[in-house]
């Protein structure tokens, strides 16, 4: 069957070809605006869930993975900044407090009809951040197109204290652990193929 990841994120292809399937990506066209009152986790559910749709759409016989993130500090969504200033603010608010971050993934079988959309968090401590640590780090780094404007896999881990959550992978875009297990209900077993 063929495997179509709906993102055009380098970030979650990588992570992808970690698990040694065949697949292709694709760019979902969606509308990413929240709704009015919209948790969240609910957010990145359903822009999972929209992406993966968006795409299987074009292509009804192929399995398509879905996935979306959210960033959250206190109920305020932190998106992608785009510009050193944005970055900034972000770290600041960040700095010395936890935020949560919601990854939608969506798994549709296109064969069997079957959608499948999970969400999983994973919580970041920040450390206790100088204006001069932030504004070194986004000059080093430039993560303006990472949610929470840092990359975990990166410079970014001496921003934090602590990492809680099932897998870090979920902090760059992609649940592995959590795909592997929705791929193996699909009877897709990365192992054996």
């Amino acid at each position: 069957m063929k495997i179509i990841l709906a993102s055009s994120s380098a970030y979650r292809q990588g992570l992808l070809a970690k698990l040694s399937l065949s697949f292709v990506s694709i760019a979902p066209q969606i509308d990413e605006s929240p709704c009015h009152d919209e948790s969240p986790e609910d957010l990145a559910k359903r822009l999972s869930t929209q992406k993966a749709l968006a795409i299987a759409n074009q292509h009804p016989e192929a399995l398509v993975i879905g996935s979306d993130q959210v960033a959250s500090i206190d109920g305020i969504l932190l998106g992608k900044p785009g510009d050193f200033g944005t970055a900034k603010k972000q770290l600041i608010l960040c700095s010395g407090r936890e935020v949560t971050f919601y990854t939608g993934l969506c798994v549709h079988n296109g064969q069997q009809n079957r959608t499948s959309t999970r969400v999983e968090s994973f919580v970041v401590s920040f450390r206790q951040l100088s204006e001069q640590q932030i504004e070194s780090y986004l000059h080093k780094e430039t993560p303006f197109d990472c949610a929470g404007s840092f990359k975990s896999e990166g410079l970014g881990i001496c921003l934090f204290t602590k990492l809680t959550g099932n897998d870090p992978n979920s902090l760059i875009g992609l649940p592995l652990i959590l795909l592997n297990e929705m791929l193996l209900e699909e009877s897709i077993d990365p192992l054996l193929e």
